[in-house]
């Protein structure tokens, strides 16, 4: 016994003392950071589990330019009202004024959002007869010089540059390459090559959340403002096609003025969301933006709804559906008269246009997926916050070139889904009362932990319902899951297969158990699903929405086809 020997009881402590410290001093490197290469110096946030915090009141931009609106979004017990602007090419002559003393803008990268923005951006200013230039700025090597140069920007006309030269020379810089390469070249590569006075454009505050990682700042002698599209690159681009002939149409965006060094900020932001055609542009903070975003591709808009589809084919087969009309129940359901009645008249409709046991069949999903489902959705909100959802991203940077993004649509359900397709009859596609029950209750999931969250109304309408009705389902309706995927950023494609899985494994395992067990009703949750004050502000966006539904196989210069996404 040890105890009765002190000499070797002491000596064996001193020792277990001495290996601690020891290997305490050993992981001191990783605490500080160095993950890789390409990650070194990310500091390890502390993972906690976040506080809720109270929603903060709406800022209410001011604005000389343009003629914002002040809609009230929510009704008691959460009343909110929030300015908006609401676009139109009808204001497209106020860019010039917004857009004054800017004489270039560099579009930099070619990926999901840079092929949209920047056409948009170069259409609208020709149709004004604005002198200012478009020029798109890439590595001399990639293979997007030939993709830029076919929809129109050439080098011997000054629309094609390499990426340092185009950012030295520009006045308002759109930094619109991937995450992770924002993260590790930012401050080595572009910032120092930013003018003093000169506007970094983002279209995602994924880059603030990785120098706050680091305790760095931006350079305090530039604006730094964010257009945010909710919705991916090409549904931009094709939806501001199609609005030519009323009025415009194109993809709601969020705004923030995050440094305002020349008091024009605001105006830039607000005239570079009119110029790309959104049709309505609410504020947000960099913050507030990427924890919505990393966060809501993860969930409804992309991971959560291939996971749903995936469990619910299996379980319709296994019930004995033919393996068409599983599809048909599962996907088909959410992908047609699901969100597309969602889009027109809010989630409330699905549930009122259900009757009898129906009406059950859907309060017996919702009740079964609703604490599955947002035991995800917080985790996955947490991961954001705490900054290891922002690590993962760049970590996979520094192994893309060795494990690239994989297919994800050559399973058995995806080709099921091909023949599905090929002979649709859209008004014979069943709003499946379980399937929609499901969808809707993880759709309210995800709004009510970014409620919790602390998020405006206006930013979880569009990062929980509008981007996923108006803009990605209908990519996936048309193609299939890997159309709607990778036609995102690699952020959001990797989220999605990181997160669909785990939605996929805790639907099965809980919700799908309690349906089987004949688990009644919680109608504690029905009646806080149909008194959530959400509604009311999904009422409101649904009567901005652009006049057109989106057109996602027709004619366009969008680039969204698979062959681009997965170029060499």
């Amino acid at each position: 016994d040890l105890h009765e020997v002190p000499a070797i009881s002491t000596m064996i402590r001193a020792l277990c003392l001495t290996a601690l410290l020891a290997s305490a001093a050993a992981f001191q490197p990783a605490l500080k950071g160095s993950f890789t290469t390409a990650s070194h110096g990310l500091r390890s946030a502390k993972v906690q589990r976040p506080s809720l915090r109270t929603a903060r009141t709406p800022m209410m931009f001011e604005t000389k330019i343009f003629t914002k609106e002040t809609f009230d979004f929510s009704v008691k017990p959460d009343p909110t009202s929030e300015d908006i602007l609401r676009g139109g090419r009808d204001k497209f002559e106020l860019v010039s004024k917004a857009f004054e003393g800017i004489k270039q803008i560099g579009v930099i990268g070619w990926g999901s959002q840079a092929p949209a923005q920047g056409q948009n951006l170069k259409d609208t200013l020709k149709e004004i007869g604005s002198d200012i230039n478009v020029k798109v700025g890439l590595r001399k090597t990639s293979p997007s010089w030939k993709a830029a140069e076919t929809v129109g920007f050439k080098e011997s006309e000054n629309g094609l540059g390499t990426q340092d030269e185009v950012i030295k020379e520009s006045d308002l810089v759109m930094l619109l390459i991937s995450d992770a390469a924002q993260a590790n070249d930012y401050k080595t590569k572009i910032e120092p090559l930013l003018k003093k006075g000169a506007t970094l454009g983002l279209s995602h505050g994924f880059l603030l959340g990785h120098l706050e990682s680091r305790g760095e700042k931006f350079r305090e002698d530039i604006n730094v403002v964010l257009i945010a599209p909710k919705g991916m690159g090409p549904s931009v681009r094709r939806l501001y096609e199609q609005g030519k002939s009323v009025n415009g149409a194109g993809i709601n965006a969020s705004f923030a003025v995050h440094q305002d060094y020349t008091g024009k900020a605001t105006e830039i932001a607000l005239g570079w969301g009119i110029a790309i055609g959104s049709p309505f542009i609410f504020e947000t903070t960099l913050q507030d933006e990427y924890r919505s975003d990393i966060y809501g591709e993860r969930g409804i808009l992309l991971g959560a709804v291939h996971g749903i589809v995936e469990g619910l084919f299996r379980r319709y087969t296994a019930q004995g559906m033919t393996p068409e009309d599983a599809f048909k129940n599962s996907c088909e359901s959410i992908t047609g008269p699901i969100t597309k009645l969602i889009s027109k008249k809010g989630i409330l409709a699905v549930y009122e246009s259900l009757k009898g046991d129906d009406k059950k069949a859907f309060e017996e999903a919702y009740s079964a997926a609703y604490t599955p489902a947002k035991d995800v959705l917080q985790e996955i909100y947490d991961e954001v916050k705490s900054g290891n959802e922002i690590r993962s991203v760049i970590m996979h940077g520094d192994r893309f070139d060795r494990f690239p993004i994989g297919k994800i649509d050559g399973t058995y359900t995806w080709k099921v889904g091909e023949k599905v397709r090929a002979a649709r009859v859209e008004e014979e596609i069943p709003m499946n009362p379980v399937t929609a029950g499901i969808y809707v209750a993880t759709m309210m999931a995800q709004i009510d932990v970014l409620r919790e969250g602390g998020h405006s109304y206006t930013e979880i309408v569009n990062e929980s319902v509008i981007e996923a009705v108006d803009s990605l389902c209908p990519y996936m309706h048309a193609k299939g899951v890997a159309f709607m995927v990778d036609n995102c950023s690699r952020t959001a494609r990797l989220g999605s297969r990181k997160w669909a899985p785990r939605f996929d494994y805790m639907l099965e395992q809980q919700a799908y158990y309690d349906l089987d067990q004949k688990k009644p009703v919680d109608q504690a949750k029905i009646d806080k699903f149909v008194k959530n004050p959400v509604h009311k502000a999904v009422e409101v966006c649904c009567t901005l929405r652009p006049s057109v539904d989106i057109s996602t196989t027709g004619e366009s210069t969008a680039q969204d086809d698979l062959s681009f996404t997965f170029r060499n």
